[in-house]
């Protein structure tokens, strides 16, 4: 069927719709396998009538429907800054839309649909994983979160992390378009050729399997999985400060004394951890003599009665470097000398160890706490977005770091944003970690599906990984996580909160831990070697 131009806007924006409604954590990610279809509907019609589309014809209907599905789920960004929700839900869509023009000009170079279609899987798998390892990253919508909401069907992301779900999703709408373009539109007056009946239903019993099968492996290892007891004691602290009226302007034993009449009650000679948020203190500690400041006195003097206790607290911090000292990008000069320091997202352990260990947040989130490190663009820096606090490019750590504790367990602290990053965040357990904690947050964009979007992806990495977390925000949700992705305990939004809770450890490694995002670096690869044969083709079609 032949569509009028009008009409593949509307598909684009129904493409929008439907991605919309299928996403995390109200949504029902069954849609998301015919999400794209509406989209590969436009496309087709470009390939069926090339006469009457531009070269970058792809690109511009592809647009609406991505703008439209970034706009509906990402939109709460606008309550902590206009101008990087802007940015954010723009230039996201853009990426997006040019994935889908590099696949058109495959599939229209290479004149076969297969090779087209696979470009189209292997293009948008290299673009998330582009998006986990940039600048700019912003794998927020990366296709197989979505189904973090609904975690008992993805139990497998234990072998492939969340990449799979993406690699599941655009292979089942690929199939789903590819049988309805059997059919002849519209339907009122549409013929099913007697020939093709057997094909076709064999065709459509393999998406049923394709889909159905990974769900039923997966809610059959949900229901038999089974944690190894190591019990590991915890209070987690749900402060609730207002990070725009309140959290840069408390003093600092003011919110020590506010964690602490939260937490005391619940601390007893059995806890192991005790957890307060991320950007708890904000002191502007400097790490060269971080055990002079008011917070961490503070801090040291109420777990002394408790010496198997082992506290974990997020705060800036600075750190002031030595003449000499090589300068890392993200190096910042004083103002009235030559000297040169560092600033940092910290997450701070605290014990009756004589020493602190710190572990300073490496997943930045672009426009707040890192800007563009290409060449040239250093000016950037200017326009970061101030959220309070230290604003401007942070420093970050090259290695995952691995807490030594007290009388128990290894632990791995991911900062905020970093539970997104399913590889970034495997490496903790790599390096030792036996329970996870996140520390988050989330009171920037209030009381909106952004916050919660946030926590449910930590069901993903929980199964990704097979290690307990314990989650502390600032504000709603904190939480327990178990192994098998269930969340215990979870607390409400903009209320303070103590919970005190045991999960397990584990020391077993999985196969995605192991491996990483496998699929995702071979997709790359792959996308490389199609495009170049894409370009090759077309030079030869142009002068030979």
């Amino acid at each position: 069927m032949k569509f009028q131009k009008s009409h593949l806007i509307l598909l684009s924006l129904l493409s929008g719709v439907i991605l919309s409604i299928g996403w995390p954590e109200r949504g029902f990610p069954g849609l998301l396998f015919i999400g794209l279809v509406p989209l590969l509907m436009v496309e087709d019609q470009m390939i069926r009538f090339p006469e009457k589309f531009i070269k970058f014809s792809a690109l511009f209907y592809s647009y609406p429907g991505f703008l439209l599905w970034n706009l509906l789920t990402t939109w709460w960004i606008v309550n902590s800054t206009l101008v990087g929700a802007m940015m954010a839900i723009v230039l996201n869509s853009l990426f997006m839309a040019i994935v889908f023009q590099a696949f058109h000009w495959t599939r229209k170079k290479l004149k076969s649909p297969i090779a087209g279609y696979t470009a189209l899987i292997a293009y948008w798998i290299a673009f998330e994983y582009l998006h986990l390892n940039w600048d700019l990253n912003w794998p927020w919508l990366n296709l197989g979160n979505g189904f973090a909401a609904y975690y008992k069907w993805v139990q497998w992301y234990e072998y492939t992390g969340a990449i799979g779900g993406t690699l599941w999703i655009i292979v089942g709408n690929i199939l789903l378009f590819r049988l309805l373009s059997n059919f002849q539109f519209p339907i009122s007056n549409f013929k099913f050729p007697l020939q093709n009946s057997k094909f076709l239903l064999q065709y459509s019993i393999f998406i049923f399997f394709w889909i159905a099968v990974p769900i039923i492996f997966s809610l059959y290892t949900y229901a038999n999985y089974k944690e190894d007891k190591h019990p590991v004691n915890f209070v987690v602290v749900q402060p609730n400060i207002d990070p725009y009226s309140e959290q840069y302007s408390l003093p600092p034993p003011t919110v020590i004394g506010k964690i602490m009449t939260l937490a005391g009650p619940a601390i007893d000679s059995t806890t192991n951890f005790l957890v307060a948020p991320e950007s708890a203190i904000q002191e502007n500690m400097w790490e060269n003599d971080l055990t002079s400041f008011t917070s961490i006195r503070l801090l040291k003097q109420a777990i002394t009665p408790f010496p198997r206790l082992n506290l974990l607290v997020g705060g800036s911090t600075f750190y002031q470097l030595a003449p000499g000292e090589p300068l890392p990008r993200w190096a910042r000069k004083f103002t009235d000398t030559d000297g040169h320091y560092n600033a940092y997202n910290a997450a701070i352990m605290i014990s009756s160890r004589d020493s602190l260990q710190l572990y300073h947040k490496s997943k930045l989130t672009p426009g707040v706490e890192i800007l563009p490190s290409f060449k040239g663009l250093k000016w950037l820096e200017n326009f970061a977005l101030d959220l309070g606090g230290t604003v401007g490019s942070l420093g970050q750590d090259s290695l995952r770091k691995v807490y030594l504790t007290v009388n128990t367990v290894k632990v791995g602290p991911a900062i905020c944003y970093e539970s997104i990053f399913g590889e970034f965040f495997s490496e903790f357990v790599r390096n030792g970690a036996q329970v996870m904690i996140i520390i988050t947050n989330d009171g920037w964009w209030g009381n909106t599906a952004g916050h919660r979007q946030h926590f449910s992806f930590a069901h993903l990495r929980a199964i990704e990984t097979r290690r307990s977390i314990a989650r502390s925000a600032n504000t709603g949700i904190s939480a327990f996580i178990d192994q098998r992705g269930d969340a215990h305990q979870a607390t409400a939004y903009w209320i303070p909160a103590v919970i005190k809770g045991t999960v397990n450890a584990n020391d077993k490694l999985t196969f995605y831990v192991k491996h990483g995002d496998y699929i995702a670096r071979f997709m790359s690869y792959l996308a490389g070697m199609m495009l170049i044969s894409t370009i090759g083709m077309s030079i030869k079609r142009k002068y030979f």
